[in-house]
């Protein structure tokens, strides 16, 4: 009966006394892509697109889908690919595949940018808007979603949302934006306005020059000791 007491008690010294381990995050990571062979493929298609050697990296791609045909970040590149070859009708397809796969804001973002390049202003905006909703911090989203509003004849939520992106990122470049959505429509209150803040914020980034030290006291020449005279 007391080795059991004893037993109890140690169990419970166990339980509350010592640190427990640390819980082992569980890695799901298809174990498809740890393979070697899809680990080089990957390198192949990144080092491919890199060196814009576009058919060497559709061809790995294209392989890796062959195998792991939920792979989101393979179907996002491969659309990329197509979206730089014009291939257009290819590239969304493959950007919304992936977003299927992967609820993810720059999936979202490169299929509004292929509907903006075909003049699918609509369904572009419908893509950027979706995409500031999950990643709201990126001002080339409200770039981007203000070019498609324009288009669309929506004026001042198109500036709305380049105000947006100049309040995340302030910049000369963003002002231009701006700038030229007044010109556009010839709003010369506007284009003077936007102007002066362009004047502004470029003088403000000029580096200021260093102020000279306040009433410098002048050196002090050292004094040099007079010979004494010797009494005779």
């Amino acid at each position: 009966m007391l080795a059991v007491t004893l037993m109890l008690l140690f169990a419970l010294f166990i339980v509350l006394f010592l640190p427990a381990e640390k819980l082992i995050v569980k890695d799901d990571e298809p174990a498809i892509r740890k393979a070697p062979q899809m680990r080089k493929l990957w390198t192949i298609a990144k080092s491919a697109m890199k060196e814009r050697k576009t058919l060497k990296a559709e061809k790995a791609l294209l392989t890796i889908l062959k195998f792991d045909q939920k792979n989101a970040a393979a179907y996002n590149r491969l659309g990329i690919i197509y979206a730089k070859e014009h291939k257009y009708r290819e590239a969304i397809e493959c950007f919304e595949i992936a977003q299927s796969l992967d609820n993810n804001a720059s999936s979202l973002h490169n299929v509004g940018l292929i509907y903006l390049e075909t003049e699918n202003y609509e369904k572009a905006a419908m893509a950027f808007a979706q995409a500031i909703e999950l990643e709201g911090d990126v001002p080339t989203r409200y770039i981007a979603y203000a070019k498609a509003l324009e288009q669309l004849g929506n004026r001042k939520k198109a500036l709305e949302s380049l105000e947006i992106a100049y309040d995340l990122a302030p910049s000369t470049a963003i002002l231009r934006h701006i700038l030229e959505v007044h010109e556009r429509s010839n709003d010369q209150e506007g284009i003077e306005a936007t102007k002066l803040r362009i004047a502004t914020l470029l003088e403000s980034q000029k580096p200021k020059p260093e102020k000279p030290p306040k009433n410098p006291l002048p050196k002090k020449s050292p004094k040099i000791p007079k010979a004494r005279r010797q009494v005779l």
